[in-house]
Order: C-alpha cells, then sequence, then structure tokens
C-alpha cells in the first residue's frame, strides 16, 4: 500500500508481526520535508504492531531534523515494547549515524529480510537477534 504523507510517499508492507516502510520524499531535499515521526507511529498504531523496519534506501542524506525524528520514534517504539530496525542506509548516510554516535542505537541492515529476521552483524559487529 501506498501512503501520502506531507512531503512523504510510503510504501507500506504489513509481514508476520513487523510493519515496513519503505520512505521517500516528495521534495528534492528531504531538508524541506516535515516531520516524519508522527505520520510513521499513526501507520504503527492502525496496524497494531510496534516492530518496524524503515526502508531508507531512496533517502539522499539523513539530515539532524530527519535523525531527530528517527530517535523520537525509536523511544516511542521502545516505551511499548517495540524496536525499529532500519535497513537500506546509503554508505553517506550510514556515516552519519556514526557521526551522530546512533549507530548502536539504531540496528541497521543491509536489506528488509536482514532486518526482519535480525541475523546478520550490524556494523557494530554485535550479532542481532530478533524479538
Amino acid at each position: 500500500m501506498v501512503v501520502i504523507a506531507p512531503g512523504w510517499i510510503m510504501d507500506v508492507e504489513r509481514g508476520p508481526d513487523w510493519l515496513i516502510v519503505a520512505l521517500r520524499s516528495e521534495h528534492d531535499s528531504e531538508w524541506d520535508t516535515p516531520p516524519l515521526a508522527e505520520t510513521v507511529w499513526q501507520l504503527v498504531e492502525q496496524n497494531f504492531t510496534y516492530r518496524l523496519v524503515l526502508d531508507l534506501s531512496q533517502v539522499q542524506m539523513l539530515h539532524t531534523a530527519i535523525v531527530g525524528q528517527l530517535v523520537h520514534l525509536q523511544k516511542r517504539l521502545a516505551m511499548h515494547d517495540g524496536c525499529l530496525r532500519v535497513c537500506g542506509l546509503s554508505e553517506r548516510n550510514h556515516d552519519i549515524l556514526r557521526t551522530c554516535r546512533l549507530d548502536g542505537f539504531m540496528p541497521h541492515y543491509r536489506d528488509r529480510n536482514e532486518a526482519v529476521l535480525g541475523n546478520s552483524s550490524d556494523v557494530g559487529g554485535r550479532l542481532n537477534k530478533p524479538r
């Protein structure tokens, strides 16, 4: 299902116990995009699952505003015993998370399958197990 939120286009898939959301910006620059966390949170609640994979392969650059929204979303999910896993990060976006020291806070994976299974090593070298 495709969801269009102000400034964002989200391809949403429902898997067993997981919600998978692929993000892309409607704008040429994600810098101009509106807040993300509340829109994704509404999707999570509508689908009755607090386990979320965000596919960021179409996001050109994780600006600080987007990173802040991801942190907010991660904390909100954790308060409901949920989890957030990200996948599809470009090398540049991975470097941004690492620079912000969030690469350990937000598990990231190569693709959606690895994120759902949680069976590959993240960049920090730890083995991530599914919940």
